[in-house]
């Protein structure tokens, strides 16, 4: 049950979400339901439309900075919905861990920071493997001749065989983290829990459930 005072941070990375608002009702309900109950009181709410990729994505953005500040200012603890509205980036984590303002994640609302650095980690890596793949599969396409951006029954059997390339190539990169969750002994449920709690995503980037896991371990038999 939340308590004290929070300051509320949302993030959209493209301007087309922020104006049509598409993901932020989203996040502003997620944080809705964390403080819901309790005694607390919402000190400010940041709005932030920005990617945040780079070195240092905290100088493109103004309006974490903001909340930051506020929050020093008023003691509060920074909230927002799900942990990758903050970064995907270790480094950058890490440094706000380091900046003496709590901050919490409506979907990770346990976590400590050790947890927290995990799950950096895991998401950092999951970037750079989509990223990968997707360079991966795209100069494949373009080498068996399929043309990219354009549809038609000349492209069909060749955007499948991509399809499923990378599909097998994302199956692959867990490989490594299921073996690990066999070896604890963890049922499929349990590995979907952990999956989900770690905050690693599917190959669309949603949530996991047993049979998405179920499809990708049959990838990997």
């Amino acid at each position: 049950m939340a308590s004290g005072r929070y300051v509320s941070y949302l993030r959209v990375s493209t301007q087309k979400q922020g104006v049509s608002g598409l993901g932020l009702d989203a996040q502003r309900e997620a944080v809705t339901r964390y403080l819901n109950g309790g005694t607390w009181e919402l000190v400010g709410e940041f709005v932030e439309v920005e990617t945040g990729k780079g070195s240092n994505p905290l100088s493109k953005r103004p309006q974490l900075r903001a909340a930051l500040e506020l929050c020093r200012k008023t003691g509060a603890c920074l909230v927002v919905a799900k942990m990758d509205r903050l970064a995907r980036n270790v480094h950058f984590v890490s440094g706000l861990l380091e900046t003496g303002v709590d901050f919490v994640a409506a979907d990770m609302p346990r976590a400590n920071k050790a947890m927290i650095q995990m799950h950096a980690v895991m998401s950092e890596w999951e970037r750079d493997q989509i990223s990968a793949r997707t360079k991966a599969a795209l100069a494949a396409a373009k080498a068996r001749g399929t043309k990219l951006g354009v549809a038609g029954p000349a492209n069909l059997k060749q955007n499948i065989e991509a399809r499923q390339t990378a599909a097998d190539a994302f199956a692959g990169s867990l490989s490594s983290v299921l073996s690990g969750f066999k070896a604890s002994g963890l049922t499929q449920r349990q590995m979907v829990e952990q999956l989900n709690a770690l905050g690693i995503k599917t190959a669309r980037g949603g949530s996991w459930s047993l049979m998405q896991l179920q499809r990708v371990l049959k990838r990997q038999a």
